[in-house]
């Protein structure tokens, strides 16, 4: 290891999500891995289950306390919701001060967290050391909804699908490819934490009905954007254009975009750009990968800039 890495580990690591950010910590010419935690793949190599890992690193189940010990400087948490807390306050607790990026949603609405949608908050970061990571249905209605904020005559109104990797490893329906199968299962159609936090975020209702569809990556929003005034097409395109232009991470698309086709990428697509008849109304779709853009690519954007280093470091924008 070179002096001029800086050490990072994962607390909870077996998700999905944990396996996405191994392989780009992996290819990462800043960060190395100095501890992956799993108590279901405590023992194991990582490398036996996240390939592109060269290394003799194992997982193992530090507990609590003990993760200050183990002296990394950047800690992302990968815990599902309400799971935080105890971590973040066993290294305030031991006066070790890491970066640390939340996954969950444990801290989007602390005001003490720097909220880290580099899109649409970049300028807010203060330096930082705690980052809230946003939900990935959240990054997406953002992204959709924010070029267009200031001119809405109602809430948006958002249709969301997902892939079942959203719904995480701990076995559900939502997760069950057998009941998933040639079927769309709605799930909390109000009050879902995602649309919480667009709308805590936003600053103004947002209304979000998700589903879950057999496909395993890879989410959509299709969003209905009541406009104050009379608009053409172009003038929503250039709000949009305006908003994006220098975003190397967010793509605009003629079309509506598919969610096959933002499977494994890093980038967010937005199109469609459908008007009603009176120009009142547009219809805009976002397609993200949950778990990259979602979720890994973010917490790698926000990490990069942390520790000085290009946003886009290890992120391939291809």
């Amino acid at each position: 290891m070179t002096n001029s890495k800086k050490t990072i580990g994962i607390v909870g690591a077996r998700g999905h999500t944990g396996a996405e950010l191994i392989r780009m910590i992996a290819n990462h010419p800043a960060l190395e891995l100095a501890f992956v935690s799993s108590r279901e793949l405590d023992g194991q190599r990582v490398d036996a289950h996240v390939p592109d890992y060269r290394g003799e690193l194992r997982y193992s189940a530090p507990a609590h306390e003990d993760l200050p010990k183990l002296g990394a400087e950047v800690v992302i948490l990968a815990l599902p919701n309400g799971k935080a807390a105890a971590c973040v306050e066993a290294f305030d607790k031991a006066g070790v001060d890491p970066l640390i990026l939340d996954l969950s949603a444990d801290y989007r609405f602390d005001p003490a967290w720097y909220y880290g949608l580099p899109e649409l908050t970049r300028a807010q970061w203060r330096g930082e050391r705690r980052i809230s990571n946003p939900g990935c249905y959240a990054t997406a209605m953002q992204l959709s909804i924010a070029p267009l904020k200031d001119l809405l005559a109602a809430p948006p109104v958002c249709f969301g699908v997902s892939g079942y990797s959203g719904a995480g490893t701990t076995p559900s329906d939502k997760n069950d490819p057998d009941k998933l199968r040639d079927n769309l299962m709605p799930y909390a159609l109000t009050g879902h934490m995602h649309e919480k936090e667009a709308s805590f975020r936003l600053g103004l209702p947002v209304e979000f009905m998700p589903h879950v569809a057999p496909h395993f990556r890879g989410l959509t929003v299709t969003t209905n954007l009541y406009l104050a005034r009379q608009m053409k097409r172009d003038d929503v395109l250039q709000r949009f254009r305006a908003a994006y232009a220098d975003e190397k991470l967010v793509s605009l698309v003629d079309e509506a975009p598919w969610v096959s086709r933002i499977a494994h990428k890093h980038h967010a697509e937005i199109g469609g750009f459908t008007m009603s008849a009176d120009g009142k109304r547009v219809v805009v779709v976002s397609t993200l990968d949950n778990l990259l853009k979602g979720a890994a690519t973010q917490a790698m954007q926000n990490i990069n800039r942390a520790i000085g280093v290009d946003e886009y470091t290890g992120i391939s924008l291809s």
